[in-house]
């Protein structure tokens, strides 16, 4: 079974284009825009093991996402991405996070 990544970004197709990126990573990905749909994921798909953040997204947004998901899943951990290195580096960044946390970590 392929771990479970949960990227957050401001766009509602943020696994699409990423996901095809990275489409050589055994990785089952799932995304989330919003609370509600953060929430959701995280109730409902006990095998996640890391949530990916973008930059996208107003820091009282991503630090309120901070917080739901500490109190939701205390067991995972959270990247968020710096927003100086630009939009392009989402990719590089997943890349990095998931081949250091997860497929290394196995």
């Amino acid at each position: 079974m392929k771990p479970v990544v949960l990227l957050i970004g401001k766009l509602p197709g943020i696994v699409g284009h990423l996901a095809d990126e990275l489409e050589d990573l055994p990785i089952r990905w799932l995304g989330a825009h919003d609370h509600g749909e953060v929430v959701r994921q995280l109730e409902t798909e006990p095998e996640i093991a890391c949530v990916i953040m973008g930059a996208g997204l107003p820091d009282d947004i991503r630090g309120d996402l901070v917080g739901i998901i500490a109190a939701i899943r205390p067991d995972i951990s959270i990247h968020l991405k710096d927003r100086a290195s630009g939009p392009d580096a989402m990719a590089p960044f997943v890349r990095r996070v998931v081949s250091g946390v997860i497929l290394n970590g196995k």
